[in-house]
């Protein structure tokens, strides 16, 4: 009698594969990540007048003000500094996070359904 199916035997070694190779890319992705939350992030804003560093956890790790900077007459203006180096910090820190990612997948990711 002939077998039904299709499914001969071959499935569940295909599965513990890819339960494998699941786990070894969860095991990356956690390495990548301590990786990543000890790398720091520095960014300028105002022709180097503001200064800021963030860790990769993206939590503001310093803040350096050039003495011109300071005005009490223009704080908008100081605002608007930190503001755009805080920001410029976080995008350099998201690319290196995506970067990361990238290598890790090898590219994976725009072809699956899922």
């Amino acid at each position: 009698m002939a077998k039904r199916g299709g499914f001969s035997g071959g499935m569940p070694g295909n599965m513990n594969n890819l339960m494998k190779q699941a786990q070894k890319m969860q095991r990356q992705m956690e390495e990548n990540q301590k990786v990543l939350e000890e790398k720091e992030f520095t960014a300028t804003a105002g022709g180097g007048a503001v200064e800021v560093t963030i860790s990769g956890k993206k939590e503001i790790t310093k803040v350096k003000l050039s003495e011109e900077v300071v005005d009490p007459d223009d704080i908008e203006m100081l605002e608007d500094l930190v503001m755009a180096a805080v920001n410029e910090a976080i995008r350099k820190e998201e690319e290196e996070s995506s970067k990361m990612m990238s290598k890790m997948t090898g590219g994976l990711g725009g072809g699956l359904p899922f």
